[in-house]
C-alpha cells in the first residue's frame, strides 16, 4: 500500500501534461503538406480538397418559396472523404478549420463545422495569408468564430447563381440547342465581347495622312526627327495623298527654324504590388498565360515549394485571389532594409497603397512572403513556369516600394515657312524603380529618344521627308488581359472569378481564341441577343455591378442575403415566364467536316462540349461515334514518318506528338520547323521561343543551333492560347 501512493501520483501527472491531439483542416493536399511539416506530432493536417457539401447537380437545390434555402449535399464522390474526416475529427482533442481566407473558405469552414458537429460560434477558425512557418503558428494561436457575414455573402452569390444558371439554360437548351448556359458573369462577359465585335464589323475606317522629316541641327551636325504638326501654330490633319504632298511641296523652298524648346522633368510612379486581376493582366502580356493557367502557378507558390536547406519547404508567395493593395508592416520593414542593403538608400522608398473602396481589405495585395528570398537564388527548385510568376511578383512588390524613375522631357516646335513640326525626346535621369520591374502596356509606346541640344532661333537642316498613309483603327478585341482590366473597372465579378469565367465561355463555344484575341461565335451573339430581348437586367452591366455591391454590403454584415434575393428574384420570374412565351425556336446548324465517321460513312460535324471542341456523327444517336479534332503541323516524325500533331496536355499546355502514339513515343515542347531540316545531320529542327528564341536539331547528337530575333519567331504560347 505504501509503494503504491508514488506510482499513482506519477500516473496523474503524466496525464495532466500530456499534450491535445489536434486536426488542422486545410482544402488541398499540397497546402497539408506544407504545413504539417511547420507542426508537432500533435497535429495531424488533412485535406478537404475543397468543397465537401454544395447544392445538388441535377436539381435547382434552392426552396425559392422559402426564403430561398438552400438543399445542400454531400458532393458525389466526396462521402468516403467526409466519413475519413469525421473519423479523424473524433480522435482528435480539438478541430481546427484552416481552409482559405476568403469567402469560399469561409462556406468550406462552416459546412465542415456542420457536418463534423463543432460548433461554429466556437474558436475553430484559423486564417493566414501565407504559408510560412511562423505565420502558420501565429494564426494558430489565435482561433476565432466562423464569420457568418462571409459565408452569408458566399451564400448569397452561390444561390443567386444557381437561380440564373438553372432557370435560363433550360429555355436556352429547348429554344437553341443543348448544352448551352447562361450565368450571372459570363452571359455579361460574353454581351461586352460581342458589343466588341459589333463595333469592329460596323467601324468606318478614315484615311489620313503623316509627314515625318529627318532634320539636320546645324550646330551639332546631328540628325533627329520631326513629325508634322499643322500650319500657323494650329493643329492640321491631312486626310488625302494630294494635302500631304502640297506640304512636301512646300518644304523644299522653306527654312527650318527652332521655334521653341521646352524642357520638363517627369516622375514616373512605381506601380502598386499585384492583384489578382493585374498579376492575371500582366502574366497574359509579357507571357500569353490565360488568366486559368496564372492563377494554377500562382498557386503552387501559395501552397508551398520544397526548396531545401534552412528554409525547407514554404509557401512563396501571399494568398493570390485579393482585390487588395494594403502591406503587413512586417513585410514593408523587410523590405525596405533589403531594398536598402541591395540598391542604396537613394532607390528606396516606403510606400504603403489604398485599395479602392469594394476591396476585402483583410487580404493583403500578392508579394512574396519574404522579400529576401530572389527569384535567381531559387531557379534551379522552381519550374520554368513558376519562375517566371515568383519573379514577376517579386519585382514588382520590390518595385512598389522604390523611389520614382526621373525623365527629363524635351519638346522642341520647328516652323517651316507656316508649317510646324514637332519633335519629341525623353531621357531617364534616375531609373528609380525601373533598375528592377517595368510594368508591361497593352499600348504600343514610342521608345525613348535624346534630341541634340537646341536652342530658340537655330536653323535645322531638312535631309528628307515622307509621307505616308493611315487609315483609322477599331477597337481591338478583348484579349484576356484587357477583359479582366474592363470587368474589374466596371465592378463586375471579383478576384476569384475571373479565370473561371474566361474559361467558361470559351468551353461553352461562345467565344473562341485567335492568339490572344477573344472573338464571339455565332453562338455567343446568338444567345447573347436572347439575353437582351428576353434578360435585359441579366447583361445589364450596371445592373450586375450593382448586385456585387449588394453582395459586398452583406460580407460586411449591412445587408441580409435573403433580402438581396428577395428584391431580385419577382422581376426575374415575370421575365422567365415572357421569355417561354416569346422565344422562337432558332436552330444553329452544326459545321460539317471533311471526316468521314468510319462507322456509318457519314461527314463528321463539329460539336462543343465544356471541355472544348470534338468531332461527332450527326446519326446520333443511331450512330454514336466521337473523335477529337485532329490538328497537323505537315511536319514528318523523324521516329517513324508519322505526322506530327498539336496535341494538349491534361493541364491544357500545348505539346508536339506522333499521330502514331502510343506505338510510336516522339514528343516535343519546342515547335517542329517545317520544310526546313537539319544542315549538319539532316534531322528535325525545332524552335524555341521567349527570351533565349532559337531553333536547334532534335538529334540529341548534333549539337546544330542558331539564335533568331524575336520579331522572328511565332509565338508558340499565343498558339496555346488558341
Amino acid at each position: 500500500m505504501a509503494n503504491s501512493k508514488p506510482v499513482k501520483k506519477s500516473t496523474a501527472k503524466k496525464k495532466s501534461t500530456q499534450k491535445k491531439k489536434k486536426l488542422l483542416i486545410v482544402e488541398s493536399p499540397a497546402k497539408a503538406g506544407t504545413i504539417q511539416k511547420y507542426l508537432g506530432d500533435n497535429y495531424t493536417v488533412v485535406a478537404s480538397m475543397g468543397h465537401v457539401i454544395d447544392l445538388p447537380k441535377s436539381t435547382l437545390g434552392v426552396d425559392v418559396d422559402n426564403d430561398f434555402e438552400p438543399k445542400y449535399i454531400t458532393i458525389r464522390g466526396k462521402g468516403s472523404l467526409l466519413t475519413s474526416l469525421k473519423k479523424e475529427a473524433k480522435k482528435a482533442d480539438e478541430v481546427l478549420l484552416a481552409t482559405d481566407p476568403d469567402r469560399e473558405g469561409e462556406a468550406i469552414s462552416w459546412h465542415l463545422a456542420k457536418a463534423l458537429n463543432i460548433d461554429p460560434e466556437s474558436s475553430c477558425r484559423v486564417t493566414f495569408n501565407e504559408i510560412t512557418k511562423t505565420a502558420v503558428k501565429e494564426a494558430i494561436k489565435h482561433p476565432r468564430k466562423i464569420d457568418m457575414n462571409l459565408v452569408n455573402a458566399q451564400q448569397a452569390r452561390r444561390v443567386l447563381d444557381r437561380i440564373v444558371g438553372y432557370k435560363i439554360s433550360p429555355i436556352l437548351w429547348e429554344k437553341v440547342k443543348r448544352g448551352l448556359s447562361a450565368g450571372r458573369v459570363q452571359s455579361v462577359a460574353t454581351k461586352m465581347i460581342c458589343d466588341r465585335e459589333e463595333e469592329i464589323l460596323n467601324f468606318v475606317p478614315e484615311e489620313y495622312w503623316t509627314i515625318e522629316a529627318e532634320l539636320k541641327d546645324t550646330n551639332t551636325k546631328k540628325r533627329f526627327a520631326a513629325r508634322y504638326y499643322g500650319e500657323n501654330g494650329e493643329e492640321r490633319k491631312l486626310s488625302s495623298g494630294e494635302e500631304a504632298d502640297a506640304v512636301l511641296n512646300d518644304l523644299s523652298s522653306c527654312e527650318f527654324t527652332i521655334a521653341s524648346v521646352k524642357e520638363t522633368v517627369k516622375k514616373r510612379n512605381p506601380q502598386p504590388p499585384f492583384t489578382t486581376s493585374t498579376l492575371q493582366q500582366d502574366a497574359s502580356r509579357k507571357f500569353s498565360y490565360q488568366a486559368s493557367r496564372t492563377m494554377q502557378i500562382a498557386q503552387t507558390l501559395y501552397e508551398g515549394v520544397k526548396l531545401g536547406g534552412r528554409l525547407g519547404t514554404i509557401g512563396l508567395i501571399t494568398y493570390m485571389r485579393t482585390d487588395s493593395l494594403r502591406i503587413a508592416d512586417d513585410a514593408l520593414n523587410e523590405a525596405e532594409q533589403f531594398l536598402n542593403d541591395e540598391y542604396g538608400s537613394e532607390f528606396v522608398r516606403r510606400r504603403q497603397y489604398r485599395s479602392k473602396k469594394s476591396a476585402q481589405d483583410a487580404h493583403e495585395a500578392i508579394r512574396p512572403t519574404s522579400i529576401r528570398i530572389r527569384p535567381v537564388d531559387i531557379k534551379d527548385k522552381l519550374t520554368n513556369e513558376q519562375y517566371k510568376i515568383y519573379k514577376l511578383i517579386w519585382e514588382r512588390f520590390a518595385a512598389s516600394q522604390m523611389e520614382s524613375a526621373v525623365y527629363k522631357l524635351t519638346a522642341v516646335n520647328v516652323n517651316a515657312g507656316s508649317h510646324t513640326f514637332k519633335a519629341n525626346g525623353s531621357e531617364i535621369t534616375f531609373k528609380g524603380y525601373m533598375k528592377v520591374y517595368v510594368e508591361s502596356s497593352d499600348k504600343k509606346e514610342e521608345k525613348s529618344k535624346v534630341l541634340p541640344p537646341m536652342n530658340e532661333g537655330d536653323k535645322a537642316e531638312l535631309e528628307k521627308a515622307d509621307s505616308k498613309q493611315h487609315f483609322t483603327q477599331p477597337p481591338p478585341r478583348f484579349s484576356d488581359a484587357t477583359l479582366i482590366r474592363e470587368l474589374e473597372e466596371k465592378g463586375i465579378g471579383r478576384p476569384s472569378t475571373y479565370a473561371p469565367t474566361i474559361s467558361t465561355i470559351v468551353s461553352r463555344g461562345y467565344v473562341q481564341r485567335s492568339k490572344k484575341q477573344l472573338i464571339p461565335t455565332e453562338l455567343g451573339f446568338v444567345t447573347t441577343d436572347i439575353m437582351k430581348q428576353n434578360f435585359k437586367d441579366i447583361v445589364d452591366v450596371d445592373f450586375t455591378a450593382h448586385m456585387e455591391s449588394e453582395l459586398d454590403d452583406v460580407e460586411e454584415g449591412e445587408l441580409d442575403w435573403v433580402t438581396v434575393l428577395k428584391q431580385f428574384y419577382p422581376e426575374f420570374e415575370k421575365d422567365l415566364e415572357l421569355a417561354q412565351k416569346n422565344i422562337e425556336k432558332i436552330e444553329i446548324k452544326d459545321k460539317v467536316s471533311d471526316v468521314i465517321c468510319e462507322k456509318c460513312g457519314r461527314n463528321m460535324v463539329y460539336k462543343i462540349s465544356k471541355f472544348g471542341q470534338f468531332l461527332a456523327c450527326p446519326g446520333y444517336p443511331e450512330c454514336k461515334n466521337t473523335k477529337p479534332i485532329r490538328v497537323g503541323t505537315g511536319v514528318m516524325c523523324p521516329k517513324c514518318g508519322g505526322e506530327i500533331l498539336i496535341k494538349h496536355s491534361r493541364k491544357g499546355k500545348v505539346y508536339f506528338g506522333c499521330e502514331h502514339w502510343p506505338k510510336c513515343d516522339f514528343m516535343a515542347w519546342d515547335t517542329p520547323v517545317k520544310d526546313e531540316k537539319c544542315p549538319e545531320c539532316g534531322s528535325l529542327l525545332l524552335k524555341k521561343t521567349g527570351r533565349n528564341a532559337k531553333i536547334y536539331c532534335y538529334n540529341e547528337d548534333c549539337k546544330y543551333e542558331r539564335k533568331i530575333e524575336k520579331d522572328e519567331t511565332e509565338d508558340k504560347k499565343d498558339d496555346d492560347e488558341s
